[in-house]
């Protein structure tokens, strides 16, 4: 540890936001930095704690807290502080694939663990020690840092192993998967349905959380140290399942849970009602359609963003987002850069409490209420927050196959028959107007297409199945692995890049018979 005081001499300063006004102007990132010296003052708030529970996913009373990757927080804090840049940037890439996408997108699972959060009371000096250190801006700073520095070179393996790997799907977990196993002295190539790799992190993620030059970058880093990216090759349709099975060594399934889940209601069927992902992904192309990422006017954005389709340009529209989680606050952000004239959010559970509630105690994830950059733009634009909680969507109203309205209502869980079930709440009935729908309510699984051509099984959660548990990556047919969303389900970036890296170890013992992954 280089300050031993340095959680109680400084305050925890965070990456900044851009304000509202001004971001809504464009699709660029929406923070400012911390210069050098600061962010080393951040850094040596780390403790390098005896127990450090940043740093390792643990199981708590059913929770999962922690780092999935078990980066080595401690360490790279330390090299931080002491302005060891490469020091620090070496023991992050030892476990973390790509902290620069982590570094931006992921909900921080390490900070909420952090030790500085267990104390019992705060200094009378007006410090708050209670306040977690700034693992995340720390991580983006490191990697950042190393790009700029010229420290993250192309590394070429020296000796090459013979085997051939097929990846199908360029996320994060299957990025993950070529990196690590390419590094490993084996050939790999990965396949992407969509004209641009990135899977999720392109076209899941708008440009104003994650610019899609830090990708392209990635990409191209990948690309000088020997892995081959394949786009337009949709695995089960017009790329055959059966060729890469003989062309290749082992192959990684990593094609995300993309099947959205739908309202199942009357008048589903009206045009301007879209997918949140179907929306964000349209919306992304015709950004980067307009030129440097993020840079393009807004006007030329939805002038692109029209020649797709008129229904998908939220401009002048009411508009409904259905769910509350990173998605749909996406799309809520992205809609108010459109011009929006309205945005409404419904979410069906309850507003989280204000603070901790007693049965979630740290370390565990906080259930608290977060008001995320979607939320606090409309509030900055219309002066309200635009979530309503407990509410659905009953029935939606439409008009010569347009959609004009919906009909929601509050819900609420009760016990039914010895089972705890959602339901609505009588006289809550309300119509709202809606020119644009968008979906966020998660995912049922993966779509099925490219496992039936494999042949793999599915579990009863529509996912691809694996032989030996949830914990391992081989299915049920010779060579074939799985790993990421694929596997466990919708869930973080994070946990994806980890899900990958498991598997290209799982892979490597198959192909080699042992593994130094």
């Amino acid at each position: 540890m280089g300050l031993s005081n340095g959680f109680m001499k400084y305050t925890r300063v965070e990456n900044d936001w851009i304000k509202p006004e001004l971001r809504l102007q464009n699709f660029e990132e929406m923070h400012t930095y911390l210069d050098d010296e600061e962010r080393r003052k951040q850094a040596s708030r780390c403790m390098n704690c005896g127990v450090p529970m940043c740093q390792s996913a643990i199981k708590l009373a059913g929770m999962v807290t922690g780092c999935p990757l078990h980066n080595f927080i401690p360490e790279w804090n330390d090299a931080l502080y002491k302005g060891q840049y490469d020091m620090a940037a070496w023991r992050l890439l030892k476990t973390s694939s790509f902290p620069e996408f982590t570094g931006r997108v992921c909900p921080a699972l390490c900070e909420k663990a952090c030790n500085c959060i267990s104390m019992e009371k705060d200094y009378s000096d007006g410090k708050d020690i209670k306040d977690p250190v700034s693992i995340h801006d720390n991580e983006l700073y490191i990697i950042e840092k190393a790009f700029e520095s010229g420290y993250m070179k192309p590394q070429v393996p020296k000796v090459r192993s013979g085997k051939k790997i097929a990846v199908v799907g360029s996320g994060p977990a299957g990025l993950a998967v070529a990196d690590l196993l390419n590094r490993r002295g084996h050939t790999v190539t990965v396949f992407e349905r969509e004209d641009r790799i990135g899977g999720l992190l392109m076209y899941g993620i708008p440009n104003m959380k994650l610019d899609k030059k830090i990708i392209d970058r990635r990409v191209d880093l990948m690309k000088a140290e020997g892995v081959t990216f394949v786009t337009n090759a949709d695995v089960g349709n017009n790329t055959d399942a059966k060729k890469l099975l003989e062309e290749f060594d082992a192959v990684a399934l990593c094609c995300g849970a993309k099947k959205a889940r739908t309202l199942n209601v009357a008048g589903e069927d009206a045009k301007g009602i879209y997918p949140a992902v179907d929306f964000l992904k349209n919306v992304t192309k015709s950004v980067l359609s307009c030129g440097a990422n993020g840079e393009a006017a807004i006007a030329d954005i939805a002038a692109a963003l029209d020649k797709t389709s008129t229904d998908l340009n939220p401009a002048g529209k009411h508009v409904i987002v259905v769910g509350g989680g990173d998605t749909g606050n996406d799309c809520t952000g992205t809609c108010m850069r459109l011009g929006a004239a309205s945005l409404t959010a419904l979410e069906m559970m309850p507003q989280p409490p204000v603070e901790r509630a007693a049965n979630n105690p740290w370390p565990q994830w906080p259930k608290v209420l977060k008001t995320d950059y979607g939320q606090q733009e409309v509030i900055s634009k219309t002066g309200s927050d635009p979530r309503v909680y407990k509410t659905t969507i009953k029935e939606i109203f439409q008009k010569d196959g347009l959609i004009t309205g919906v009909k929601t209502v509050q819900v609420e869980f009760r016990m039914v028959d010895g089972q705890r079930k959602l339901c609505e709440i009588e006289g809550t009935e309300k119509d709202l107007p809606c020119d644009l729908l968008l979906i966020a309510a998660g995912f049922l699984g993966a779509e099925d297409y490219t496992p039936k051509a494999f042949g793999t099984a599915m579990t009863p959660r529509g996912v691809v199945a694996t032989e030996k548990g949830p914990e391992a990556y081989a299915t049920n047919v010779e060579k074939v692995f799985v790993a990421g969303d694929m596997h466990r389900g919708q869930s973080l970036v994070v946990w994806a890049i980890a899900e990958g890296r498991q598997c290209a170890r799982e892979i490597d013992q198959y192909l080699m018979g042992y593994t130094n992954l």
